[in-house]
This record gives structure tokens, C-alpha cells and sequence, in this order.
């Protein structure tokens, strides 16, 4: 892969993750040495560096696109509307998703719903509805529902939750999840 093509596909896996990910699982998914990876993540933060909307973050081995500190004041307007405004129904859904199986990766999450869910489970940990933890694995972070999310519902655990026996050991959810591990390794 040339270079012009690798940086445009780790652009694009950083964009779809929405998280941090590791320099050795970009490498893994795109077939090549970690070291190529690095030099092409040194490449995309210096294309970034400028009059540019976004930015390479990087800590320790992990990477993350965010946007740029000097757009703060108009990324602060939307993602404030946002989380004033009320649960769109794949927040729900996703919500509903991390009670009843959680505690769940993403991956898990987007087996069960059939679409990339990095947003709104970034909106869901924005609103503090949602925690995620770190995993010892490669895999990323794992998502629990949040105290605060037990608050507002009233209730102190999530066994607490309507029919939650039923829900949280549906056979077919646990298939879906089942594959999605096996394809996650």
C-alpha cells in the first residue's frame, strides 16, 4: 500500500472508531508493520498541524482523531445542544442495549444493533448515562451503565429494571454477541 493510501485508510478506521485505537491493531487491520503505521500517524500530525478542523491525539501506544482546540468554542455550541436535547431513539436503544448486557464492547453493541455505534455511545458517556472502562486486551473499552444512570431511573441496581431476567439472557442476543467475540480475535 503506498503511502498517500495507507494514511488515508488510518484516517478513515480513526474517524469510523471515534475512540483511541492501539498502533498495533491499525497495523493488524491494515496488514503491515506497526512501524509503518507509526511513520504515517507521524505524517497525518503534521498534515494536521495549521489551519486544519482536526487533530492526531496521541498517549503512550493510542491514537485518537478529535477536532482542533481552536474550533472548541463552536464544537462546545453543538455538542451542548446535544446534550440538552432528549434521547434520540438509537440512544435509546443502544442505552437499553448496555443495561441489559452490559458489561459490553462496542463491537458487541454494533453485533446486536447492525450499525457503527461510536457516536452515540460518545454522547451517552458525555451525558454521563454511560461508563467505559479499559480492557486488559487489545480490544478497547468495555461500557456499563453509570450511578447516574441508576439515579434517574430510581432504581439501585440493574437487576431493578423492567423484565431484566428475560432481557439480559435472551438466546439470540448471546448468539449475536457470541459471533461478534469470534470475529473481534
Amino acid at each position: 500500500m503506498d503511502t498517500q493510501k495507507l494514511k488515508s485508510v488510518i484516517e478513515s478506521l480513526l474517524f469510523a472508531s471515534g475512540e483511541p485505537m492501539k498502533a498495533q491493531k491499525l497495523a493488524k487491520i491494515c496488514g503491515i508493520p506497526k512501524n509503518e503505521v507509526e511513520t504515517s500517524l507521524q505524517e497525518l500530525e503534521k498534515d494536521y498541524q495549521g489551519n486544519r478542523g482536526l487533530r492526531i491525539l496521541s498517549k503512550e501506544d493510542s491514537y485518537q482523531l478529535a477536532s482542533s482546540p481552536e474550533n472548541a468554542r463552536f464544537v462546545s455550541q453543538l455538542v451542548s445542544g446535544e446534550l440538552n436535547a432528549e434521547l434520540s431513539k438509537s440512544s435509546i436503544e443502544t442505552l437499553s442495549i448496555v443495561a441489559y448486557r452490559g458489561p459490553i464492547t462496542r463491537i458487541q453493541i454494533e453485533a446486536i444493533r447492525g450499525v457503527n455505534s461510536s457516536y452515540v455511545l460518545r454522547s451517552l458517556l458525555m451525558r454521563g448515562l454511560v461508563e467505559r472502562k479499559e480492557t486488559s486486551d487489545i480490544r478497547g473499552y468495555i461500557y456499563e451503565i453509570s450511578f447516574d444512570f441508576l439515579k434517574h431511573l430510581g432504581i439501585q441496581k440493574s437487576s431493578e429494571l423492567p423484565d431484566w431476567e428475560a432481557h439480559s439472557k435472551n438466546e439470540k442476543v448471546s448468539e449475536l454477541v457470541s459471533l461478534s467475540e469470534k470475529t473481534e480475535q
